[in-house]
């Protein structure tokens, strides 16, 4: 390439030569940027519109910008409640606190309180918390259901299986009996078991060993799509012809389902008349009686003899063939605890602790796999110790145990009704989503409706409990794991607005706020998390779902956990300080950490006041139309403007103009005077793995600085860097 062809590309790239084609100054870029040109430090203008009524949103800090404790090794809390350990965590500026609820991702019952009542005087069935306050409650424990039909789902990976194909006929999967008439006062919602059978085999036949209360009524089906859990709305299920009951007798029955063998992976088991029959904890408790109850699954073909020849692998691990289930019945029994399982910090200790800096925090009640009774004295128990409660989540990512939205739903009314008893101003939400980009899907419904949110809100409002809605909540992990790029980056604005439009169109109110209630950069960690992505990431989706309407996140996770194996071996944490392996002590912040406080001490004001956010606009792209700079803008209490400003260009510095547009004046105003700036980029923190997991040096602070602005000053912004830049306006300009 000759020197003159090198000049014209790059002439196209000056701010000069406007007059030059969109099209042409892209290829000019495409082709330097091939021949390793750099490009010299290029300008820009960030334009705020801080007009009145252009207001984006209001946000109070100690409300909207809050982090998450979830569930962690029994060791690690006795360390890491400590006041040392807690004073470096809310350093982070993070204000009110989300308690996660874990043990229903794991189909366990949550035990909040170690005391409590079981239903069945012999000391089992369905436990019931006490409500009375006595001795500090330090540490809760899930116990796995015994009665669980799915074989692993988003939050069972690698541990424990179900019921339907462990090769025990003692053993049998069990719907949730809270899910029928004797409680829902409607028709018992339908009940369904999925057998993956791994790959398309030659089957004709289905044998069921049925346990007490069996299906009167059922349909046995095959899906005519890939994948009936993950793609739910590309196929569709076909009754076999010989798939229908209408008169089960229970016992173990094989069933003909076609004349011939016919290739089916997926077949699924819809149950909706039960015999009401009583299983193996008898008949004293109703419940025992009410839903679906299955020992084990066969399917396979039958010869021209009848003799029945099964294709299902009956193991008691993981390796059976896989299975889910609409719903599992939450009894359970003190054997059931297993006390390898992490804990679940105590409620005592949890509010005690200084976590919550003494503000109203989040808390859950567990429901999925739970009786009213026990949420009720959760609360209970709660107000009894004076602890202050912001908001109740409902339960703990339905979609992530593939419930239908009509049976969450159900439960969401009873649990609803049970709380409002114990305290009618209760702010009770949901459905915790697990993290998504789109809107969740799932089989249609008699109308057609795919929508799980719709469907969810819709049976809310005909059942007339919508008013039980007070927020609405979903969690936040926008990258599948190993698949992130520093080209990510650019997704991340875009994605977390782009799902507040869909919760809309979807039916949820415009009155009911949006909390994101648990949050990072995918659901496996890995270096991204504490490299210097993870600051600029954190910064765009805090100040990208703020700035776009939704009304609080919760960081995750608040307390230090550690560098530890992700994705691809990768290394990483969740939380914003490394740690000793054994201990818990913590050795040093990473990137998330500076993030962070950049965002809660420096972005806005700590506190009860009101910030007002407007929308702020780059004009410099990348080569393939990425915006390199993002800026987040608020109107602090004391009066001045703070702009959050994210440089993406990972290796560029550039300079910035910062107008304030006045549209019904039509008129542009500047900072003036002395000006904050604070920034966080690759010259104050570098990650360096190694075989140990890797430590940062520099490992910050963040820089500070003063100016002296006014409308012909430019703002500096390094490569790969987070500034936060904070004044007075001068007067508009004429």
């Amino acid at each position: 390439m000759t020197s003159a062809w090198m000049f014209a590309a790059a002439a196209a790239l000056s701010s000069r030569q406007r007059k030059i084609p969109r099209s042409k100054r892209v290829r000019a870029l495409i082709l330097l940027g091939v021949m390793g040109v750099v490009f010299p430090s290029q300008a820009q203008t960030i334009r705020v519109d801080i007009t009145p009524d252009h207001v984006t949103n209001k946000i109070i800090p100690n409300q909207a910008l809050g982090a998450g404790i979830d569930r962690m090794p029994a060791a690690a809390i006795e360390k890491l409640f400590t006041e040392s350990a807690i004073n470096r965590v809310l350093s982070a500026g993070w204000q009110p606190v989300s308690y996660r609820q874990n043990t229903e991702l794991h189909i366990e019952a949550w035990h909040w309180n170690p005391k409590g009542t079981w239903s069945d005087p012999g000391g089992k069935g369905y436990f019931t918390g006490s409500r009375e306050p006595t001795e500090m409650i330090r540490n809760s424990y899930g116990y796995p259901l015994p009665h669980r039909g799915a074989t692993r789902n988003d939050g069972t990976d690698a541990t424990g299986y179900g019921r339907l194909t462990d090769g025990d006929l003692n053993t049998y999967w069990k719907s949730n009996p809270y899910l029928t008439r004797a409680f829902t006062g409607e028709e018992d919602h339908p009940q369904w078991v999925i057998l993956d059978l791994a790959n398309s085999l030659s089957i004709n036949a289905i044998r069921i060993a049925w346990a007490d209360p069996y299906a009167k009524r059922y349909r046995v089906q095959y899906w005519t799509g890939e994948q009936p859990i993950l793609q739910p709305a590309k196929g569709s299920w076909i009754t076999f012809t010989g798939g229908t009951v209408d008169n089960g007798e229970g016992g173990t029955v094989t069933i003909p389902l076609n004349s011939v063998p016919m290739p089916v992976r997926y077949l699924r088991i819809w149950m909706t008349e039960s015999s009401n029959t009583c299983d193996s904890h008898g008949s004293a408790d109703r419940r025992n009686c009410l839903g679906f109850a299955i020992r084990e699954l066969y399917a396979g073909t039958v010869s021209a003899n009848g003799e029945f020849h099964d294709s299902v692998l009956h193991t008691p691990d993981q390796g059976q063939t896989t299975t889910w289930c609409s719903s599992v019945d939450p009894w359970h029994e003190p054997s059931d605890f297993d006390p390898r399982l992490s804990d679940q910090v105590g409620f005592d200790l949890f509010f005690t602790s200084g976590a919550t800096r003494g503000l109203p925090a989040m808390i859950p009640i567990a429901m999925v796999f739970n009786i009213p009774e026990d949420a009720a004295a959760e609360i209970a128990y709660l107000e009894k110790r004076k602890y202050p409660i912001s908001y109740v989540e409902m339960g703990e990512e339905p979609d992530g145990q593939y419930m239908l939205p009509e049976d969450y739903a159900a439960l969401y009314i009873q649990f609803s009704d049970a709380l409002h008893k114990v305290d009618p101003a209760l702010k009770l939400g949901g459905p915790v989503f697990t993290g998504q980009n789109e809107d969740i899907v799932v089989w249609p419904d008699a109308q057609g409706r795919i929508s799980w949110t719709r469907r969810f809100v819709d049976y809310l409002r005909d059942h007339g409990h919508l008013k039980d809605l007070a927020f609405f909540s979903f969690e936040h992990y926008p990258y599948v794991p190993c698949t992130v790029t520093w080209n990510s980056l650019y997704d991340e604005p875009r994605l977390v607005s782009h799902i507040i439009d869909v919760w809309h169109d979807d039916g949820v109110p415009a009155d009911v706020p949006l909390f994101i209630t648990e949050s990072n950069i995918s659901w496996q960690t890995d270096e991204s998390f504490v490299d210097i992505f993870g600051a600029l990431w954190l910064a765009d989706y805090v100040g990208a779902f703020l700035s776009s309407g939704g009304n609080a996140v919760y960081y995750f996770h608040y307390l230090p956990m550690g560098v530890h194996h992700g994705c691809n071996n990768s290394m990483g944490t969740f939380g914003m300080f490394t740690t000793t392996e054994k201990d818990y002590q913590i050795l040093q912040p990473t990137s998330q950490y500076f993030a962070s406080q950049l965002i809660n001490l420096e972005w806005v004001e700590p506190g009860s006041g009101e910030h007002r956010l407007f929308r702020a606009t780059g004009d410099l792209d990348d080569p393939a139309g990425h915006a390199l700079v993002t800026a987040y803008a608020a109107l602090c209490p004391d009066g001045q403007y703070s702009l959050l400003v994210v440089n993406r260009d990972q290796w560029n510095s550039h300079k910035v103009r910062i107008a304030f547009h006045e549209a019904k004046a039509n008129a542009d105003r500047f900072f003036s005077g002395p000006v904050t700036t604070t920034t966080f980029g690759r010259a104050q923190y570098q990650w360096h793995p190694d075989a140990k997991g890797g430590s940062a040096d520099p490992d910050g602070p963040a820089l500070k600085a003063s100016i002296n602005a006014n409308a012909e000053t430019w703002f500096d912004l390094p490569g790969a860097s987070l500034t936060v830049i904070r004044g007075s306006l001068g007067k508009a300009a004429k």
